[in-house]
């Protein structure tokens, strides 16, 4: 009798502890499904990121998406470099005065995205243009790093406007 019992709570167990059911005439599972929010994925190139801010920046304007052929700085794709890079403009900068002293596609004229492998690569960028705009002031810009991004903003712009590239940034990649 105990062996019976037994053979009947074995089989039990084993039938609640298998595999779920497929069985069913919709050929789920008993296995709820969790769905993921609607949620935009995060930029991941500088194109994107660029975009994205346009999207919350009125006055920027996409310029120019940078190749590793035309880079000015020679970083993309290289070793310890960025791994992509876009330059904008922001029509609260005043061009005129500009042009001269300028080339297209500079940073003074808007700005410019560049992301990084990772938050510390991007960190690092940023000092060392941090650093030549001290030794330098013509070359003084606003920067600001999320993750593996770094924007930087040309200092023809107030703070006030500066800080919307910073705001937005941080609703994007943050």
């Amino acid at each position: 009798m105990y062996r019976i019992a037994a053979g009947i709570l074995a089989t039990t167990l084993l039938t609640a502890c298998g595999s779920p059911s497929t069985s069913s005439p919709t050929g789920s599972t008993n296995t709820p499904v969790i769905q993921a929010e609607n949620k935009p994925a995060t930029p991941k190139t500088a194109e994107e990121v660029t975009n994205a801010l346009a999207q919350k920046i009125p006055s920027l304007k996409l310029t120019k998406v940078f190749t590793a052929e035309d880079d000015p700085n020679k970083q993309l794709g290289r070793p310890n470099g960025y791994t992509s890079k876009t330059a904008f403009t922001d029509t609260r900068v005043a061009v005129e005065g500009l042009v001269a002293i300028t080339k297209e596609n500079d940073t003074l004229r808007g700005g410019g995205v560049e992301v990084f492998a990772d938050e510390a690569a991007a960190k690092a960028r940023m000092d060392y243009i941090q650093s030549i705009g001290k030794q330098t002031p013509l070359l003084v810009e606003y920067d600001y790093v999320t993750g593996g991004v770094l924007v930087r903003v040309s200092k023809q712009l107030t703070p006030t406007q500066a800080k919307e590239y910073e705001t937005a940034l941080a609703g994007i990649i943050g």
